[in-house]
């Protein structure tokens, strides 16, 4: 359920339905959770508001790029555990 907010007016279901297609289709990659529109005159602004995105950490270890070592086989997982971990003293 996408959450829509009208000010300065009234807007009919269809103009809404049609707001939220066109942001659908401006952004199909994105899933859009609020639309705020905002009426003046012969004028609309229509701000989109999107869900978050998850995001995983990603890792250089051993020379790629890693988010979790699960699909390192036994080589480069002991090659991860042998390697010196250098600080800042």
């Amino acid at each position: 359920m996408i959450a829509v907010n009208v000010k300065n007016g009234e807007l009919s279901k269809a103009e809404i339905n049609a707001y939220i297609a066109k942001g659908k289709e401006l952004y199909p990659e994105k899933t859009i959770e609020a639309v705020d529109i905002t009426l003046d005159g012969d004028y609309v602004d229509v701000d989109y508001r999107f869900a978050d995105v998850p995001f995983q950490r990603i890792r250089r270890i051993t020379g790629y790029l890693v988010g979790t070592l699960d699909r390192f086989n036994n080589a480069k997982r002991s090659e991860v555990e042998d390697r010196v971990k250098h600080t800042l003293s």
